[in-house]
């Protein structure tokens, strides 16, 4: 199960992966993590990365209880969905639409992340567990949903997809209480008396 950096690893190997795969057509373009407030003063040329919304997964809410390493099992992992805003940045439209179509096709081409990518993006390198991996795949964003976070930002609504990162199991480090399983049980039979 991944560790509670895995949210920010995410993010950053997600940016990573369009700036290592830019074409040449590309190269003076930025990749970036976004904060909201980096829309209030946006970059000239490139693509920006904002996590807007994270969200507990519905698809698996009731996961086992993890075993760590050591053998010891701890309480059972937070599967999180994690809701990403891609925004081409540009001078002209002709340029963001060809960097947003570019950087949609690169992450078709890798909608499964696998710990060793993920990891290497991430300071502490062991944030998830070499069988772990992350799916990113291209997620519905409303009308309604754009409106209610432009209108927060005060900005003209760039030229924006968004992406869902599914299900990333947050593991927790909180050990359950184990006991030893009851091996006999004693039952003290009575005799009922009638009044």
């Amino acid at each position: 199960m991944a560790r509670h950096q895995a949210i920010a690893a995410a993010g950053q190997a997600l940016v990573s992966l369009l700036a290592d795969a830019r074409p040449a057509e590309f190269d003076g373009a930025g990749f970036e993590l976004y904060q909201a407030k980096d829309f209030q003063s946006p970059m000239d040329d490139g693509l920006s990365l904002y996590l807007y919304r994270i969200s507990v997964s519905g698809s698996r809410r009731n996961l086992p209880p993890s075993v760590g390493p050591d053998g010891k099992k701890y309480k059972p992992p937070l599967p999180l969905d994690l809701h990403y805003l891609l925004t081409a940045w540009a001078k002209t439209a002709g340029r963001q639409q060809r960097l947003l179509s570019w950087a949609i096709r690169t992450l078709q081409d890798a909608p499964v992340l696998p710990a060793s990518f993920l990891n290497n993006y991430a300071p502490e390198h062991d944030v998830f567990r070499t069988h772990e991996a992350i799916e990113v795949v291209f997620d519905n964003f409303t009308l309604q949903d754009m409106n209610n976070l432009w209108g927060v930002m005060k900005n003209a609504p760039p030229l924006s997809v968004a992406y869902l990162v599914r299900m990333i199991p947050v593991e927790s480090e909180v050990p359950l209480d184990e006991y030893r399983e009851v091996q006999t049980r004693a039952f003290d039979a009575g005799q009922l008396t009638t009044p």
